[in-house]
């Protein structure tokens, strides 16, 4: 008996938090996957009635809405962060003094929530209250800024409060991987008289690429689930100028009572996940077997 618990008390420790895992994750998406293909409204029904609630989603115009905010809101987040958290990153390389202060300060907003982050970006771009009302303050009363309540300007605004929350961690990320870089290398670079800019360009970046793979599956992946930003900067308007399928996968469940939609549009995102990261898992497992 002792010899059989030696050999299987792995197995018995992790057995309840895999049974938690099969249950309360997979078992979840099974469900919410039965559910998008029935017509349940405000309670689940489970008879399946075809593809009849992605045919309502696709041809809402709201879910047009979040989803094409989806990409803008993607695109400009994931490149900008990368590019500023790159700069960043370089800087901080060149060993300079105030190198741990400098990190320190860019890293702080990543410890905030996005409720946080939201509710101080709202406070900074309110026209009433932020920017616009303070550059008036100084005398320039023909200054605008009005993106918050402009719904062809708003999406811009969850893209500033973004890239400000998430540069930072960027920034450590490619420091890290610049730190990595084969030091040997660089220095017979530099002997060979090549400029430091074209080091950075033809050696350091280069060399990066899983870095940069990493920091774009993160970025995806926050970009993908924003709800609580959204929520606490903009609400998803004016009207639903700023909705995500986040925000409005939430509001079919909990304020239209249409769970069915729900469950459609979260059935979409997993798609639009799956379809980022396989690639990368793929890559990932094919370089380990080679």
């Amino acid at each position: 008996m002792t010899k059989w618990l030696e050999e299987h008390m792995p197995k018995l420790v992790l057995a309840p938090s895999f049974i938690i895992v099969l249950i309360f994750v997979y078992g979840f998406i099974g469900w919410t996957a039965w559910v998008s293909l029935t017509r349940s409204r405000l309670l689940p029904k489970y008879e399946i009635d075809g593809f009849i609630q992605y045919d309502r989603l696709f041809s809402s115009p709201r879910w047009e809405t979040a989803f094409s905010n989806l990409f803008v809101f993607g695109f400009l987040f994931i490149v900008i962060a990368m590019i500023l958290g790159l700069t960043l990153a370089i800087l901080l390389d060149q060993n300079i003094r105030t190198e741990g202060a400098i990190r320190t300060i860019y890293l702080y907003p990543m410890a905030l929530s996005m409720i946080v982050t939201g509710t101080a970006w709202k406070w900074i771009l309110n026209p009433g209250l932020g920017l616009e009302a303070t550059v008036r303050g100084w005398g320039f009363e023909n200054f605008t800024f009005n993106w918050l309540v402009d719904p062809d300007m708003a999406i811009y605004t969850v893209v500033i409060a973004a890239i400000w929350q998430s540069s930072g961690f960027v920034m450590a990320l490619f420091l890290a991987g610049l730190r990595s870089v084969d030091q040997e290398i660089i220095r017979a670079a530099q002997i060979d008289g090549i400029p430091t800019w074209r080091v950075y360009t033809a050696i350091i970046i280069p060399a990066m690429a899983p870095i940069f793979l990493s920091a774009f599956i993160v970025l995806s992946h926050l970009a993908i689930k924003s709800f609580d930003l959204v929520i606490a900067l903009t609400g998803g308007g004016p009207g639903y100028a700023t909705d995500l399928p986040a925000t409005y996968m939430y509001t079919m469940a909990f304020s239209r009572g249409d769970i069915g939609q729900a469950a459609s549009s979260a059935m979409i995102m997993m798609m639009v996940v799956f379809a980022i990261v396989v690639p990368y898992l793929y890559s990932e497992l094919r370089v380990k077997d080679d």
